[in-house]
Order: structure tokens, then sequence, then C-alpha cells
């Protein structure tokens, strides 16, 4: 399945409980060096299961989540309904339905690289406030800081359906600094990290949109090169996964129509 606002209906329930939150220091590095405040309006662009929303509700913000994967959405919705400041939108990133000049910051967890990246950077441009600010998020799993993440890594190459291009380190630096050219763009990195029993890194494996579903030939094989890994590296029944958290934030310039 290669169209992106489908591919993560049948994950939702392990991206709910397996996938890595955002350090605090996200919000404290916004607030110094970006003029974050509690009173500032939050577009979170591919907002998915809430994840990243949270960390803006939990600051005071109103965050308006905008998702277009239905099953996601709804995920997000029951996760967040507890937020009176907490609104959900059906939209895209290339067509968020959010009002002009509306909008503080655009932020996107872990989402940036599903973009129509001219069509977005349009858009942003249109909700945005004149001196608004756009936040790139992503957990990068570390792939060489153990033998575990090492061979795990191997794994997802030997088996998963799409991996290599889908990836989203396949948005690297450059390109992100070519989306906020010609302002410049600020990155700051934090340490993160998971902590699994096998349950909890079968729910992992399972919630990446690369990994094939139960139906696929390579679906049983790789829950057993999963659990044979696990059994190896396992200590007290524990296997850890590192990240470095990167975040990149910036302003872009409003361009006149033609």
């Amino acid at each position: 399945m290669t169209n992106p606002t489908l591919r993560f209906s049948s994950r939702v329930e392990n991206y709910v409980k397996y996938r890595p939150g955002y350090p605090a220091d996200i919000i404290a590095t916004l607030t110094k060096e970006c003029g974050l405040t509690a009173e500032s309006v939050i577009a979170d662009i591919g907002s998915g299961t809430g994840i990243s929303s949270e960390v803006f509700l939990k600051n005071g913000n109103r965050v308006f989540g905008v998702e277009p994967n239905r099953e996601m959405r709804e995920a997000g919705e029951q996760l967040l309904g507890k937020y009176p400041d907490f609104t959900s939108v059906n939209g895209t990133a290339e067509e968020t339905t959010l009002a002009d000049c509306s909008i503080d910051f655009v932020t996107a967890g872990q989402a940036f690289h599903w973009f129509d990246r001219d069509r977005a950077r349009k858009e942003f441009t249109r909700i945005l406030k004149p001196n608004g600010c756009v936040v790139l998020i992503w957990n990068e799993r570390l792939t060489d800081t153990s033998p575990f993440l090492r061979v795990y890594e191997e794994l997802l190459q030997r088996h998963g359906t799409d991996y290599a291009s889908v990836d989203h380190r396949n948005v690297d630096t450059d390109a992100i600094t070519k989306f906020f050219a010609p302002q410049p763009v600020t990155q700051r990195e934090f340490n993160n990290r998971q902590i699994f029993d096998y349950d909890g890194l079968k729910g992992r494996l399972l919630s990446s949109s690369y990994t094939p579903e139960p139906s696929h030939s390579n679906y049983q094989p790789m829950l057993d090169a999963l659990r044979a890994l696990f059994d190896k590296y396992q200590i007290s029944s524990e296997v850890s996964f590192d990240y470095a958290t990167r975040l990149y934030f910036g302003r872009l310039v409003r361009q006149l129509e033609a």
C-alpha cells in the first residue's frame, strides 16, 4: 500500500501502545528560542494518535490536530478527549481546512516525510500568523549503538515490505534546509529511550507501516526472527530502543501572490 493516508489504518492499536513519546526538552527549547507560550495556538499536522499533540496540550496550548487517516484520528480523539483545548480536524498537510493567519506554531511529529513539501509549505504559510514558526520533530531510532539495535535494523531490511523507500531518514538535513529557505532552520537533538519486554517489542515492530501484515508470507518468518533476536539480547527479559529526538524549527517567508 503506497497511499500514506491509509498506511497506518491497521496499526493503530500498536501505535498507541508502543510508539515513543517526546522529551519535555522540546517545550523548554521552543519557549526559549522560538517564543512559545501557553497562549500559542498549535496546528499539529499529521497528528495521528495524538502523541505530539499531547506534548503541547500539557503545556496549556490550544491544539488543532490535523489528521487524514480516520482510524488514527479517532484514536487521537479518544486519547485527547480529556483536553478541552484539543480540536480534531479531518485534513492534510496540503489542505488543513484551517483559517488564514490563525496559527502560531505548525508542528509535525514523525510526519513531515509523508508531505508534499511544496504544497505543504504554501499551506503552512497561509495558516501561520506573520511571525509564526514551523516545528518538525522525529524520534530517530538509533541503529548502531548496541548489538541488539544493529541486528534489529538488519531484520527490518530483510523482512520489511518497503522499508528503504519510506524510511523518514530519506528526508535529510539538506531537504529540511531547502524547505525553510531562504530563512534559516535551527536544529536541536535530545536523548530518548524505550524499554520493552517481548510483547512490547513485537508491538513496536508491528506499529511500523513497512512491516508485513499477517497475510503476508514474510510475517511469520519476521516474528520468528524477532523472537530469536529478543532471546539472544534480552537482559532481565528486556531490551532497549535508543533514539535521538531531532527537533527542527524556523520561520517561512510569506510569498506574495503573482
